[in-house]
């Protein structure tokens, strides 16, 4: 996609937002509870001997929450899910969805946790989730990943087995997404690995609310940052114990890892197409 094109798709992204009925949209977090979500924690991270953590055996589970990971608050005189980032798992929806455009906000929290508390802060929105709970990790659904990460919103990370064709060019040790590029294939098992670092940098500093935009249409993806296009995916599919199947549909899952992080303003509406052609 040239940028010219970026330029006009950006543009047409936000008369999409603006000139459709807001009835057409469905709002995933009521403001009040976690009703349509499921919690999933994975196996414990505890304190050892030596003051360094170490993984339990087995995972807490789903919809086992002892320490309250994942609640309702309210932030900045309005309600917000709080992901407090003590345990690692993901907060996902029981609806599954295809073909549709995802907006939410996002803002950083205080706390930082062990074994991530020295690290940028981390959450992360997964899209085309499914299977099995704690397949990537112990910790999460098979997914394709918008990075939600100090510095790097909007980045694309496979999860485990997600695959994407991403147009990129090298740059020192990493690939950034270039529309003018080659597609390249990144997954676990790529030359070139499973992240893609995105273009621009779109993020607002930390402790500042982010607005996140996914777009979602047969294979096709794309990342939106702050009324930026900061990546367009293409060719979604994940690598089965039979070769790769096509990944264009799933539930939401949004990750908790180690730092705290407020979520508001979930919204998502069915889409006939993209609002331009890639």
């Amino acid at each position: 996609m040239s940028k010219a094109k970026i330029f006009f798709f950006a543009v047409a992204l936000l008369a999409s937002v603006s000139c459709k009925p807001e009835k057409q949209r469905e709002t995933l977090f009521n403001d009040k509870d976690l009703s349509g979500w499921d919690t999933y924690l994975g196996p414990a991270w505890v304190a050892t001997t030596d003051s360094t953590v170490g993984r339990s055996d087995s995972p807490i589970g789903l919809n086992i929450d002892p320490l309250s990971v994942f609640s309702v608050v309210e932030v900045d005189g309005r309600p917000a899910i709080r992901i407090s980032g003590e345990q690692w798992g993901g907060l996902s929806t029981t609806q599954e969805f295809q073909n549709y455009h995802l907006s939410l906000q996002f803002k950083w929290g205080e706390a930082k946790h062990k074994p991530r508390d020295k690290n940028k802060r981390d959450s992360g929105l997964l899209y085309h989730a499914g299977g099995p709970h704690g397949a990537d990790g112990g910790f999460w659904m098979r997914s394709q990943e918008f990075q939600v990460q100090e510095g790097d919103c909007g980045d694309y990370w496979g999860v485990a087995g997600g695959i994407m064709d991403i147009p990129a060019k090298k740059s020192d040790d990493l690939y950034v997404y270039n529309p003018e590029a080659e597609k390249l294939v990144f997954s676990d098992l790529s030359p070139v690995g499973r992240r893609c670092v995105k273009y621009p940098d779109a993020e607002n500093p930390t402790g500042e609310w982010n607005t996140l935009e996914l777009y979602c249409f047969g294979d096709t993806a794309v990342h939106v940052v702050n009324d930026k296009v900061v990546m367009a995916l293409y060719n979604s599919r994940y690598l089965s114990e039979t070769g790769e199947l096509p990944l264009k549909s799933g539930k939401i899952q949004i990750q908790s890892e180690g730092a705290e992080v407020f979520y508001r303003d979930i919204k998502v509406k069915k889409i006939a197409e993209l609002p331009i052609d890639l």
